[in-house]
C-alpha cells in the first residue's frame, strides 16, 4: 500500500475511473450483443433499431475517452455491415 498522500489519491482516482470505464464498456458490449442477436434472428427492423442505439452508445464511449475514435468507428462499421447484409 502506498504511503505518500498523492500516491493514495492516485489509487482512489484510478479505481473510480476504472469502475466508470468498466460500466461504459459493459454497456457497449450489451448494445453490440443486441445487434448481433437481431442479425442472427434475421430481424431487419429490430437490427436497424438496435444499430441506432448501439451507434449512440459507442459514440458516447469514444467521446468520453473509453474507446479510441478509430476503434469506435470500426465497431460501428462492422455492425452496420452485418445489419446491411440481412436487409
Amino acid at each position: 500500500m502506498a504511503n505518500i498522500k498523492s500516491a493514495k489519491k492516485r489509487i482512489l482516482v484510478n479505481r473510480t475511473k476504472m469502475e466508470r470505464n468498466k460500466s461504459i464498456r459493459s454497456g457497449v458490449k450489451t448494445a453490440i450483443k443486441k445487434v448481433e442477436a437481431a442479425v442472427a434472428a434475421n430481424d431487419a427492423a429490430a437490427a436497424k433499431a438496435e444499430l441506432l442505439n448501439a451507434t449512440s452508445v459507442i459514440d458516447k464511449a469514444a467521446t468520453k475517452g473509453v474507446y479510441h475514435k478509430n476503434n469506435a468507428s470500426r465497431k460501428v462499421a462492422r455492425l452496420a455491415k452485418a445489419v446491411n447484409s440481412i436487409s
